[in-house]
């Protein structure tokens, strides 16, 4: 599909402030300022499913975004400006994204969340034009070349080196096994497999890959394969009611094999299913964001507000998901403030020179000056727990591991 490029009209504004970026309040700045900026707000837009087949996910990650905006505006804002969201609902169509985006990017400073891989395919070259810089519900690493996304934490690839590190130094794995890998073909799965392959070539291991689609439903096959080929290990990089299956079928197998999860791959919901207490068991999550139980500064701070705010709420790690993107994209925005320059472009430049950004241990340290690498490289190894918050509980704080370092100087 073409995208039909609009040029909008926008005339840039020198304002005044009353407060800026953090100073006195007394203290008067001279701003630049550009679409969803007035004197009085910044807007961010956010696109995704709220309603469709990933609407859980994105809800919960709202009240991410909720409750780091709600700290910034409690402390005065951005330049004297309150931050809001201005929320579209596409469903998971790539039409209704479409339309959708048209309406919302002239009202936006930027998108603090585009979500789905065919939506972000299709707006992707439109957002280079009218340069609006954008959080995408993503780690594929395929967006890492276009200088207006940020992505933050480790790409999908690197994950699953460093699962399959964990695995190896916990005798799990060892050189010479064969280990599967599930994985659902896209930009995700396709990502995540390259992990794999590259684990395979540097310790000698053979990986057993089973492709699948995203809505491939039954994987009895996929895991019977993988069984009879003897893999000591597989990698799920599916959706969670994939993930469900798979380990569902393995149980029924009575295949006692340890799952690697993708963190997308994995839902809290799956603990009520029937496959739960074998999910509990088998399945661990790598994943570049702390979970809920998180013991750093950041996840205790996201847990501590979202107990406070949503006491009723079952919390998930998308909480710290979006809570950690919040912080990242106001932390950009408040250096162009800092900057005088809330302009798009101005953001951009504030974005690219954004390097060793503290998150407080919600994901390792990001740097955003080169275009093409991931800004963070560790990853969190989770293991599935029904009796804690969120369902997840850490048994490997932020690490990297040796390949990782070694495929990232490989493709430098």
């Amino acid at each position: 599909m073409t995208l039909r490029r609009r040029v909008l009209p926008t005339v840039l504004a020198l304002v005044l402030l009353v407060a800026g970026c953090g100073a006195q309040g007394d203290e008067k700045a001279q701003v630049k300022t550009g679409p969803g900026v007035t004197d009085d707000t910044i807007s961010l837009g956010i696109l995704t499913d709220m309603t469709g087949p990933f609407k859980a996910s994105a809800l919960t990650r709202m009240k991410g975004y909720e409750l780091y905006l709600k700290q910034v505006n409690d402390r005065g804002g951005i330049c004297g400006r309150r931050v809001e969201l201005k929320q579209k609902d596409h469903a998971y169509d790539v039409q209704k994204a479409l339309d959708a985006y048209f309406d919302l990017e002239p009202q936006v400073l930027g998108l603090l969340e585009l979500a789905g891989t065919p939506m972000t395919a299709a707006i992707e070259p439109d957002i280079m034009q009218t340069r609006t810089l954008t959080a995408p519900a993503s780690w594929a690493a395929s967006l890492l070349g276009n200088p207006h996304m940020m992505i933050v934490g480790t790409t999908y690839d690197l994950d699953v080196i460093n699962g399959l590190d964990h695995y190896k130094r916990r005798g799990v794995i060892k050189e010479g096994d064969t280990v599967g890998h599930v994985f659902a073909s896209g930009s995700y799965g396709d990502n995540a497999v390259e992990g794999s392959r590259f684990v395979g070539q540097q310790w000698n291991m053979k990986i057993a890959e089973q492709a699948i689609g995203e809505t491939t439903a039954d994987l009895s096959q996929q895991i019977a394969a993988l069984k009879a080929a003897g893999a000591k290990a597989v990698v799920l990089s599916t959706t969670p009611a994939q993930t469900a299956a798979a380990v569902g079928v393995a149980a029924a197998l009575k295949w006692d094999v340890p799952f690697m999860v993708n963190v997308v791959g994995f839902d809290t919901a799956i603990l009520d299913s029937p496959v739960g207490a074998a999910v509990e068991k088998q399945v661990s999550v790598v994943t570049s964001v702390a979970p809920f139980t998180g013991t750093q500064e950041g996840p205790r701070e996201v847990a501590a507000a979202f107990n406070e705010n949503y006491p009723n709420d079952k919390p998930a790690i998308y909480v710290d998901h979006g809570y950690t993107v919040a912080m990242v994209f106001l932390a950009v925005v408040e250096k162009a403030c800092k900057n005088g320059d809330l302009t798009r472009d101005g953001v951009l430049k504030a974005f690219h020179d954004t390097n060793g950004l503290d998150t407080k241990g919600l994901t390792g340290a990001l740097h955003y000056s080169l275009v093409g690498r991931p800004s963070a490289t560790q990853s969190y190894v989770t293991k599935v727990d029904r009796a804690a918050p969120g369902g997840l509980t850490t048994v490997e704080e932020l690490f990297e591991s040796e390949l990782v370092k070694a495929k990232g100087t490989r493709a430098k």
